[in-house]
């Protein structure tokens, strides 16, 4: 098994976890000023996600204990990931868990944490998929029909860096969690 794949539970991984896994190898080898970072990285799943118009998203999840230690280099990864598939555009998101609602017959001696809640973890969710922009604003609309359409506010600063992602932000997130969201970027106001 590479050296930046962690599966969980000994499962054997996809050709594209592999391949992800060599690439992030070759790139710590080759760039001596992200070797130090680079070697806490680990992935623990490779989803590729279509888009439409034959691109495509590669969802890459990784461990949340080794998260932090991702975002100080996930630009950078993510630049150089995207060249090396250069039809897809690559996310990274932390694998969460998702616990169960307790009820009255479950034998649960631990109250759930806020954390595990599906609530909780769609938010983070969101959250990673934009990084490195930030959520500035998030509003929820309801149509006549009952459909509910997550309408997310970006930061206008990093609107050059991600606005050729916003299609897959939006299909990420709707395979990940069924939800379907709109970004747009905020317009900054002067006074």
């Amino acid at each position: 098994m590479a050296p930046h794949l962690q599966k969980s539970g000994g499962a054997a991984p996809s050709q594209l976890e592999l391949a992800v896994a060599q690439s992030l190898t070759d790139l710590e080898k080759n760039t001596p000023d992200l070797r130090k970072d680079l070697r806490a990285v680990s992935i623990s799943a490779v989803k590729e996600i279509p888009v439409g118009q034959g691109k495509k998203a590669l969802a890459i999840f990784v461990p949340v204990p080794l998260l932090k230690q991702t975002r100080r280099v996930q630009q950078r990864i993510t630049r150089e990931l995207e060249k090396k598939f250069s039809d897809s555009n690559v996310v990274f998101i932390a694998e969460r868990r998702i616990l169960p609602k307790p009820t009255r017959h479950s034998r649960q001696t631990q109250a759930r944490p806020r954390s595990r809640t599906l609530t909780a973890v769609y938010e983070k969710t969101l959250e990673d998929i934009v990084f490195p922009s930030e959520i500035s604003a998030k509003r929820t609309r309801v149509k006549v029909d009952g459909k509910r359409i997550i309408k997310c506010f970006l930061g206008s600063k990093d609107a050059t860096n991600v606005e050729y992602k916003i299609d897959s932000f939006s299909a990420v997130y709707k395979h990940l969690t069924g939800k379907d969201v709109v970004f747009e970027f905020d317009v900054e106001q002067s006074l």
